[in-house]
């Protein structure tokens, strides 16, 4: 079994011509909150093998909190540009499909509208929309990465900040 784990970066700061949006931070509220859905995605117990995040800043300190969190190697996560701009299908499954076939667990941190529309199109019943900081692990029946296809997965559990008060 291969498992995609997809975790929209937490709440960032407002747009502005000064910081542009690739360099926008987390409030302080975002970091909060992405530590508390950091401790609930610890608390599944996952053996994760790897972590892909966009290089955008926000997405990049809400995975460096869950890798905190997680107790994983900072120097593990792997950055990948496709996840800051929309991937798209083939992208995203060639990103996927270079990850080791030893390796069952990928936790990936991005953006929306692409992660809700990449979760829609991965699971059999489509996924709703994915909140800041929410946390959509997809289950696929498949002994190879190459074997992930559109459709073909199940949501294992749809965590969202809101269910954590």
């Amino acid at each position: 079994m291969k498992r995609l784990v997809f975790v929209r970066h937490g709440k960032a700061e407002d747009f502005s011509v000064e910081t542009g949006d690739y360099e926008r931070s987390l409030t302080k509220k975002g970091k909060m909150v992405s530590r508390t859905m950091a401790m609930r995605l610890r608390d599944k117990n996952l053996s994760i093998g790897r972590y892909i995040s966009s290089p955008a800043f926000r997405a990049l300190e809400t995975a460096l909190i869950f890798v905190d969190e997680l107790g994983a190697d900072p120097s593990e996560l792997w950055l990948d540009n496709n996840l800051y701009y929309d991937p798209g299908v083939s992208r995203f499954l060639s990103l996927i499909w270079k990850v080791d076939d030893e390796i069952d667990s990928v936790v990936l941190f991005g953006h929306n509208p692409a992660f809700t529309d990449l979760c829609d199109m991965l699971a059999k019943n489509g996924s709703e929309l994915i909140p800041k900081s929410g946390v959509v692990s997809i289950i696929f029946p498949v002994k190879k990465w190459e074997g992930v296809k559109f459709g073909e997965g199940q949501i294992e559990f749809f965590m969202k900040p809101d269910d954590a008060a």
